[in-house]
């Protein structure tokens, strides 16, 4: 055990934040051995105009929670690679909905395969993955409703 695991709770974020690394890594390695160019950051984005198949920026900002700046960056990326476009809104000129290109389409039909082989291996990896997946929900909920900063200021004003 190193000194960071022996931090406990002290630790999480950089625990968590080691073991989103590895995995990332361990990610692109597997598109890599299955010949799909994908890059880990688009996979937020372009997996959720799969799932909506068509959606504005605040809409998938929001749904994939990151900042509208960020989501626009990786949109432009995604744009430019060819794997998505947009049109407008018909009740709303100024609204861009995004959709897949054909490119795209089929990019998807390639990872199908692979993203069930990754949630297999996941599976395995977490073991009881519903356990793990059930403990960031419930923390992800008690942080949307109080961040971690407002609880430890609370804290230090009750003292």
């Amino acid at each position: 055990m190193n000194v960071i695991n022996e931090a406990g709770i002290l630790a999480i974020s950089t625990r968590l934040h080691r073991f989103s690394e590895l995995l990332r890594k361990d990610g692109a390695m597997i598109y890599k051995a299955f010949g799909i160019d994908f890059e880990l950051k688009w996979f937020p984005v372009i997996f959720t105009i799969y799932q909506k198949k068509l959606a504005s920026v605040v809409e998938i900002a929001n749904e994939i929670g990151y900042t509208h700046p960020s989501t626009i960056t990786l949109l432009k990326e995604l744009e430019k690679q060819d794997l998505i476009e947009w049109k407008k809104d018909k009740q709303d000129e100024r609204k861009r909905l995004f959709l897949l290109t054909a490119k795209g389409q089929e990019l998807i039909e390639k990872m199908k395969p692979v993203w069930e082989l990754m949630s297999h291996v996941l599976g395995e990896i977490a073991d009881n993955q519903n356990n793990l997946l059930k403990a960031i929900d419930e923390a992800e909920a008690k942080i949307a409703n109080q961040s971690f900063y407002q609880r430890a200021l609370q804290l230090k004003n009750s003292k």
